[in-house]
């Protein structure tokens, strides 16, 4: 018998009007890193919501043994109590706690009358030590890195003894160094017997990582391969169900002469820390162009942008043209009356009004398209969104459905929508295909070169050089607040691009 410690068998899901799992059976070995991999929507977080008591037994059919016993899970309780552990992306974190509160938060040590804070932190102190992570325990949350947060969110689940640790898209918000920093702690945690089922879009950390590597895809398994059997293209056909031809589908295109975007000696003061973030940068974008612009995080990328966007609180000297003409930015009314649109890195937070339904939020920004007298037409509302959603290939039941509802995917096309309703001269994309799946990356790179056919232009900021690289026409490199390079598409690799990045100097 196969020394599994988890087993999901036949597990089958519905939710009014829809089947989110269809008969799924899911088998993961003891002491292994395995990856959970499918397009957004396909099942992935249900099946771990089953898991791990989120959806509680009796609301899906099926059955789940763990070390070969069957458990019927009621509450998330109840699965914390037999090793199951899930870390989301939104981390589960008190930010004004301190470290070692909120490794024992829940804890029988925080849950006495009288709390032992000598024993508190001398406990997480050991747990510290023994992930390898030179913290203060006493350090508020909140003052580190969204990585060491992270860090700090798997140590809380081995302090509950959690054998099995789910984690989901643990990556998208990290630094290199952090993501470096989570890959080792995986490492040496498999190495000490813990299982964990990695859900990842981020192929190249599957490869690397993963053991074995299951595949989910409207919401049914297709299958389940040890890593050495794979490689990234079988992963993306078994995840579409079809061949992608091309990762990038950069397509040829004729780039205007005309600057339609140019800043000149543009410089941007931080008030709160009185921190120069962008030192004299200059830069054009030309009608029809796609411009990269690449760098570590903090080279000051999306603070330019959101600068020029008329987002950034600090003081910005320098000139900016639209179209050769001189305009002024203080606002985003502003930005967004001369034609720009900026797509958030934070969809959640600065994209999309969660609790709003897909109508509402993809007529936002155009409200003057869906009026007649200055008062909002219902059937022409209607009548926009349908046709701009439509057109980014929106995948939701109605258009009344709230966008918390929908996939990562699917969330950004909504906010996709809101911008290009508006018909924008420039499209400003800060990290546009953070945490959605290979399918839905693909429809936005096709998105991208309609609009640039159309005289569109496109800035792309990525931490992903390979998107980078693979659909712009020119791109720009920046390190602490300054250009350092600039490259064709034809001059561009990943070595000269890190050597800018770092602190380097190109123009080849």
């Amino acid at each position: 018998m196969e020394n599994y410690v988890l087993q999901m068998k036949r597990i089958t899901k519905e939710f009014p009007g829809v089947r989110a799992l269809d008969n799924v059976t899911f088998s993961v070995r003891k002491g292994e890193i395995h990856a959970l991999c499918g397009e957004n929507g396909a099942g992935k977080s249900t099946l771990m919501k089953i898991l791990s008591g989120v959806y509680p037994y009796g609301t899906y059919d099926g059955e789940i043994l763990i070390r070969g016993k069957p458990v019927e899970f009621k509450s998330i309780i109840e699965s914390q109590n037999k090793g199951v552990s899930i870390i989301y992306q939104e981390l589960a974190l008190v930010e004004e706690m301190t470290v070692a509160e909120n490794l024992f938060l829940g804890h029988d040590l925080m849950r006495a009358k009288v709390i032992d804070w000598d024993t508190i932190y001398r406990e997480a102190q050991k747990w510290l030590d023994h992930i390898g992570l030179k913290i203060d325990p006493q350090m508020k949350v909140g003052d580190l890195t969204v990585g060491k947060q992270q860090l700090i969110e798997i140590t809380k689940s081995l302090t509950k003894n959690a054998d099995i640790l789910i984690l989901d898209e643990p990556t998208a918000a990290l630094t290199e160094s952090d993501v470096e920093i989570l890959m080792n702690l995986l490492n040496e945690l498999r190495s000490k017997g813990v299982t964990c089922i990695y859900i990842s879009h981020k192929l190249g950390e599957v490869m690397s990582l993963a053991n074995s590597v299951t595949i989910l895809r409207d919401g049914q398994s297709i299958s389940t391969d040890p890593i050495e059997d794979l490689t990234e293209e079988k992963i993306i056909t078994k995840m579409v169900g079809r061949e992608l031809t091309e990762l990038f589908p950069f397509e040829p295109h004729t780039i205007s002469e005309e600057n339609i975007l140019e800043v000149k000696n543009y410089s941007v003061i931080d008030r709160n820390v009185n921190k120069k973030v962008i030192d004299n940068a200059s830069f054009i974008l030309k009608k029809g162009e796609i411009l990269g612009i690449s760098g570590l995080m903090g080279s000051g990328r999306t603070e330019l942008f959101t600068s020029l966007f008329g987002g950034f609180k600090g003081k910005q000297t320098g000139t900016v043209l639209i179209d050769g003409r001189e305009i002024s930015i203080q606002k985003p009314a502003d930005a967004i009356k001369e034609g720009l649109a900026y797509v958030s890195e934070d969809r959640k937070r600065y994209g999309l009004i969660l609790e709003m339904d897909i109508m509402k939020n993809s007529t936002l920004v155009a409200l003057n398209k869906v009026m007649k007298l200055k008062v909002i037409d219902n059937a022409l509302e209607v009548k926009r969104a349908t046709e701009i959603t439509r057109k980014m290939k929106l995948k939701a039941h109605n258009l009344e459905a709230k966008v918390s509802q929908l996939s990562g995917g699917n969330q950004q096309k909504v906010v996709l929508s809101k911008w290009l309703l508006n018909e924008p001269k420039v499209l400003i994309l800060d990290e546009p295909t953070r945490g959605i799946d290979v399918g839905a990356k693909y429809e936005i790179y096709k998105i991208m070169n309609e609009l640039v056919s159309q005289g569109v232009g496109i800035v792309i900021i990525s931490s992903e050089l390979p998107e980078v690289l693979g659909m712009s026409d020119r791109i720009l490199v920046m390190s602490e607040g300054k250009f350092t390079g600039e490259f064709s598409r034809e001059e561009a690799t990943q070595e000269k691009i890190m050597t800018c990045a770092t602190g380097g100097k190109s123009h080849e």
